[in-house]
């Protein structure tokens, strides 16, 4: 046999819904943020990428014999199975044995704004 108590009851239909309603927005949110880090990393994974590639052509123009560098030279690397696009900008300064030499790159390159850009002075002495 089977006794209910009066004192005893279980949650009302608007109790449950209301339950339901916070956990739903708390889960959101919790969503929202995840989402949210996921993104940011992989934009710092991008950026990071992209300095590498900077770097290194960066490198490849110190290395070079022929002084000045050539000016507004593009190219195509590719680094963590990613298509990069570089251009390098040299630029005269007021001392001629030196050329500021900045390398662009960029994921398209029909993009306005590099990923990643740097710039380096080359000398012509140090060749």
């Amino acid at each position: 046999m089977i006794c209910h108590n009066r004192g005893e009851r279980g949650f009302t239909l608007i109790e449950v819904m209301i339950a339901m309603a916070i956990f739903a927005i708390a889960g959101t949110a919790i969503i929202k943020v995840a989402s949210s880090s996921l993104l940011g990393t992989a934009r710092m994974e991008t950026n990071t990428v992209a300095q590498w590639v900077a770097t290194n052509q960066l490198v490849v123009v110190s290395l070079e014999k022929n002084w000045p560098p050539k000016k507004n030279q593009k190219g195509e690397v590719e680094m963590l199975d990613r298509q990069w696009h570089w251009q390098q900008i040299v630029e005269e300064t007021e001392d001629e044995t030196m050329r500021a030499v900045t390398i662009e790159v960029r994921l398209d390159p029909s993009d306005e704004y590099p990923v990643a850009q740097m710039m380096t002075y080359l000398s012509q002495g140090k060749r």
